[in-house]
């Protein structure tokens, strides 16, 4: 099993989403296998223990990054081993931005129903975007030419 990589460092190799002028702080790389969201989720709550976030914003974070990148694997390349997903952290004083990357087709967003309306209620799909939406205070889905992109914008304090 490849390891998940987590780039601690800037890189100039490192992938870059269009809306950042710099290197992201931290990255990692996985093949799109479902077991490797431990592996994320494990890596999101490190990164966030060293900016020192507040639980309630580690757990947030943790929460909606492997929501996404989960629905990257599945949805966006299709359990493909060989297509990657890739998450980018960018820490701002008072905010964290995260990008996850697929090689997708991409959706539209706003064809998902809400899952609160009846007729949703018992659907085991669709509840991915709304968490996101309830957790986060931003989210943005981009549509590359290869790919997708989804930014979700988390508002921070400090835990010191």
């Amino acid at each position: 099993m490849e390891p998940a990589r987590t780039k601690t460092k800037r890189s100039h190799m490192a992938y870059q989403p269009a809306g950042e002028d710099r290197a992201p702080d931290h990255q990692i790389v996985i093949p799109s296998l479902l077991e490797r969201l431990t592996e994320v989720e494990e890596a999101t709550e490190t990164i966030s223990k060293q900016y020192a976030l507040e639980e309630d914003d580690r757990d947030n974070l943790a929460i909606a990054v492997t929501e996404t990148v989960n629905n990257a694997i599945i949805h966006g390349n299709k359990l493909d081993p060989d297509k990657r997903v890739i998450i980018s952290f960018y820490f701002e004083p008072d905010r964290v931005h995260v990008y996850i990357r697929d090689h997708g087709p991409g959706f539209d967003p706003g064809m998902i129903g809400n899952p609160l309306d009846p007729q949703n209620i018992l659907k085991e799909t669709g509840r991915g975007i709304f968490i996101l939406r309830s957790i986060m205070d931003d989210v943005e889905f981009f549509h590359l030419t290869d790919g997708t992109e989804v930014k979700i914008t988390k508002r921070i304090k400090s835990a010191e």
